[in-house]
Order: structure tokens, then C-alpha cells, then sequence
């Protein structure tokens, strides 16, 4: 018997008469995106202030970071569906709710197992907002002005992730770690009250069942890989805890392959991934954000506790990597509607590598001018892979699982962000441990100087981290080499879209 046919959302939206008042259904989605886009990067600057305050290890602060974004990645195409089958208006507004709620029990919460969970808890509240913002902005604009509100909904989105940096160093600095989660709970009032006076609830969708097999199984999946990952600077990457969870992942992979090949309303259809340009554009953004993630965090390990700068300072030198990703996403997408994303895509790439590579000549005796140059040259790298990523896999995907095609999208931003964490971390960590064993030092101490804190006397710590970081970036680099010249064999030049449509399917997540 014939499967029936997936919905296309965007057919539907788009089709639909717009519904609702659109300035005010924008307005009041920005305050779910600003949380969201804040809590992306604020949380580089507090963790030395949190690992000092709660006593916690280099991995349980990988962990700070990996377990918002393992939940948001699990969550997100799930949080998407969710949203048609019992209106996006109404999870909006809960997730906005539980993300305040989150907030508040990180700053109370006293201990770093707490926190742990609770950032886990704004991933998965994460995850059910942010697709509803473009799957109301779908419903409520018509297709004519629908490419200007994404425009304002990727500048507020970009301002947010840019301005993370320089405010957790104002807020850890004056009022301590915690503000930098208890911000979110006066946005969070304002947004809630808001939207529910101004946003219109869509129709909900009740075709289809959920895939309530693939959520789980590519959950554990992630979950495995990104563990393992985390867990083998402790356990060894030869230990048979290690190569068991990697074993089971691929196994349960393999297991969630199958299913969804059988399922009539698969979480993500296979069919998706007969284009290379879809795979291959996913790959874009693994690599991307395994860099731009992984090497934030240690960039600010090395600013905070090698050169010893408070969080302001620290924040304010950070912010050229986050402040020039706002013009160069547009350029980005300029260059990719004239010349096309293959071209744009290999080069964002390799831009990046080259700024990753001027960042190995840096170390604590460098100007901060060896730093800053590079911060933009991956900034406008980056900014140029996004837009041209996007064209690939929205391009590529079949029209009727184009919103599938965005999810799946901003899942691998969040898987590439968690493992580029995770492997550059265990690369710092596994270059330090050896020194701080040779001096005799308890395990604590390597903790710390795989955090980048200088012990006087033992000069060999801080350069086993410093030597860490140098590799960590070389692979980061290799990486974004590697994945550009997979672009320009793999994958064909698609037919050239314009702008709008750039920047819609970059800026898609529902």
C-alpha cells in the first residue's frame, strides 16, 4: 500500500491566506530568538566564574555547553512537528515560559550537577521555540514581505549571539555568574505577555503520526557519540567504555536508518539525503560550527586564566569574531546568488582555515592584534559558509521536505558546535596531562591547566595547553580544508537563487 504523501509546510503556509497581525507576531517572536541567540555564547565568558564558584571539572564545563546543545539538536525537527500538531503559538509561549524557568534554577541550583540539568532543560525549551518563530512568521506574512521579516529576524538573531560575549563579561564582573541566566527572566515576561496579546494562533495540522522511534534512536545516537567524545579524555580513547559507546551509536544509527526507511511519517525521510547537496551542506555547517564552537571555548580559557583578563575585557576581545559575522552573512548571501553556493561554500571554508591558522602563532606573549585579524577572517569565512550551506541543502531537498531540510540544518549546527567542544577539549586535555603527571600534581591540578590556569614554578602545564590549542586548531583547520574540497568534488553547481530566497533558507529552522 502507498505511503501517503508528506505535508509540505511551506506549500501550506505560503498557500494559506496570511492570518494575524504581522508587525506584532514579529515583534514578539524576537524576544524568544534574543534569549536563545543570548544563551548561545554568554555562557563561554561565566565558565571559569561558574568552575570557580562550583567547584567543577574541564568536563563537567564542557558539559555547560554540550548539554544545552545536545538537547537542542535531539529536540529541534521534533519541537517543529510538534509545534503543526498543537499550535506553534501555544509552544511558543511554553517554551519561552521553561526556558525562564530554566534560567532561574541555574543561578539557584548551587551545584554543577543542577546546572548540568537545567541547561539540558533550556536546550529542550530551546528546541520547542525556535521553530515556531518562522512557522509563525510563515503564517502571518504574505510571500511578498515574508523575505523582510526573515531579514529583521536574522538581524536580531545575529545582534544577540554578537553582544553574548560582552555581556556575560559586564554581568559575571558586577553581579556574578548567575545574572548571566537571570537576564532571561524579564525578556522572558515581557515576550510571554506580549505574545499572548499579539500572536494568532495557525491551524493545526493532525495528518501523520509522530515518529516517536526515530526521536528516541537518533537521541540516543547523538547522545552516545557526543559521551564518548567528552568522556574519552577521562576514560581513553582505547578504553572499552569508549569504543563500546561509539560501537552502540553506530549500531542504533544503523537501527534508526532502518526505521526510517519502513515508517509512513518518518522523522527525517531518506529521501531527503539523494542529493549530495544535502549532505554534503550539512557537513558545511558540522564543520563550521565545530569550529567556531570548540575554538571559542578555548580562546576564552586562554584569555580568562592564561592572560588573566577580567570577563569585560575578555568579552570586548571576542567580540570581532561575533560582531563581523553580522555584515558578512548578507555578503555572504550576495555572493551566493551571483556565483552560486559550491564556490561560496568552499571558500567561506577555507577562509576559516586560514584565520584557524594564524591562530596558532598566538600564545601568551603575542599582541592581541595576532588575535583579533584572524577573529574576522573566520568571522566573514564563516558568514560566507552559512548562506551557501543553506542554498545547498534546502536547494538540494526535494520541494515537499523543505522544512525537514531546515531542521536538519540547524541540527548539525548544534552537533558541530558539541563535538568541535568536545574533541578540542580532549585534545587540550590530553596534552596537559602528561606535565602535570611529570610534576607530581594531583588530578585537580591537571583539571585546572587543561582550563588554561598558569602554575607558577611550572611552566610545562601552560605550555602543554597552549601546545593543545595550537593542534586543536590545526584540526579544526584541517576539518574546514577537507570539507571545501568535498564541496567542489561532490556536489554539482545548482541552479542560482536569489537573494530572498538565500536568506530564507538560511534563516529557516522550522
Amino acid at each position: 500500500m502507498a505511503s501517503a504523501a508528506p505535508r509540505n509546510p511551506l506549500a501550506d503556509d505560503s498557500a494559506a491566506p496570511p492570518a494575524g497581525r504581522p508587525g506584532l507576531t514579529l515583534a514578539a517572536v524576537c524576544f524568544g530568538l534574543f534569549m536563545v541567540g543570548l544563551d548561545s555564547t554568554v555562557v563561554h565568558i561565566a565558565n571559569p566564574a561558574i568552575q570557580t564558584d562550583l567547584g567543577a571539572t574541564f568536563g563537567e564545563l564542557q558539559w555547560v555547553i554540550n548539554s544545552y546543545l545536545l538537547a537542542l539538536a535531539v529536540f529541534l525537527i521534533p519541537g517543529g512537528k510538534i509545534g503543526d500538531r498543537f499550535g506553534r503559538k501555544r509552544l511558543y509561549l511554553i517554551g519561552v515560559a521553561i526556558f525562564a524557568v530554566a534560567s532561574v534554577a541555574i543561578g539557584l541550583v548551587g551545584s554543577i550537577e543542577g546546572v548540568l540539568v537545567f541547561r539540558a532543560l533550556q536546550g529542550l525549551s530551546a528546541a520547542m521555540l525556535m521553530p515556531q518563530t518562522i512557522s509563525l512568521l510563515r503564517a502571518t506574512f504574505s510571500r511578498e514581505k515574508f523575505g523582510m521579516a526573515v531579514g529583521i529576524w536574522g538581524g536580531i538573531s545575529s545582534v544577540s549571539i554578537a553582544g553574548g560575549p560582552l555581556v556575560s563579561g559586564v554581568l559575571v564582573e558586577h553581579l556574578g555568574w548567575e545574572w548571566v541566566f537571570y537576564i532571561n527572566v524579564p525578556i522572558a515576561i515581557i515576550g510571554l505577555v506580549f505574545g499572548a496579546w499579539a500572536i494568532t494562533e495557525t491551524p493545526k495540522v493532525t495528518e501523520g503520526r509522530i515518529d516517536l522511534a526515530g526521536i528516541i534512536l537518533l537521541g540516543l545516537v547523538l547522545f552516545g557519540v557526543v559521551f564518548a567524545v567528552v568522556q574519552a579524555q577521562v576514560w581513553g580513547w582505547g578504553s572499552g567504555r569508549t569504543i563500546g559507546l561509539f560501537v552502540a551509536a553506530l549500531v542504533l544509527f544503523a537501527i534508526f536508518l532502518r526505521v526510517e526507511s519502513r515508517v509512513q511519517f518518518p522523522l527525517l525521510p531518506l529521501a531527503l539525503f539523494r542529493s549530495a547537496g544535502v549532505s554534503v551542506g550539512g557537513l558545511v555547517f558540522v564543520a563550521n560550527f565545530f569550529a567556531i564552537l570548540g575554538v571559542t571555548f578555548l580562546i576564552t580559557l586562554f584569555l580568562m586564566n592564561t592572560l588573566g583578563h577580567s570577563t569585560t575585557r575578555a568579552g570586548l576581545m571576542m567580540l570581532p569574531m561575533s560582531a563581523f559575522s553580522i555584515p558578512s552573512a548578507p555578503i555572504g548571501a550576495l555572493l551566493t546568488a551571483k556565483i552560486g553556493p559550491r564556490k561560496v561554500a568552499a571558500g567561506g571554508l577555507t577562509l576559516m582555515a586560514i584565520g584557524l591558522a594564524l591562530l596558532t602563532q598566538v600564545d601568551a606573549s603575542t599582541s592581541y592584534w595576532w588575535m583579533a585579524i584572524p577573529f574576522v577572517i573566520i568571522a566573514f569565512g564563516s558568514g560566507f559558509a552559512i548562506p551557501s550551506g543553506a542554498d545547498l541543502i534546502v536547494g538540494g531537498a526535494p520541494v515537499h521536505l523543505a522544512g525537514v531540510a531546515s531542521g536538519f540544518q540547524t541540527t548539525c549546527i548544534q552537533i558541530g558546535g558539541a563535538i568541535g567542544t568536545a574533541v578540542l577539549s580532549a585534545i587540550v586535555a590530553t596534552k596537559v596531562a602528561p606535565a602535570a603527571l611529570a610534576a607530581g600534581l594531583p588530578d585537580s591540578a591537571a583539571e585546572a591547566g587543561a582550563a588554561g590556569v598558569v602554575f607558577d614554578g611550572i611552566p610545562s602545564i601552560n605550555d602543554g595547553f597552549i601546545s593543545g590549542v595550537h593542534i586543536g586548531l590545526v584540526v579544526a583547520a584541517g576539518l574546514c580544508i577537507v570539507i571545501a574540497a568535498l564541496v567542489m568534488i561532490a556536489v554539482r553547481e545548482p541552479k542560482h537563487h536569489d537573494v530572498e530566497t538565500i536568506v530564507e533558507e538560511t534563516l529557516s529552522v522550522g
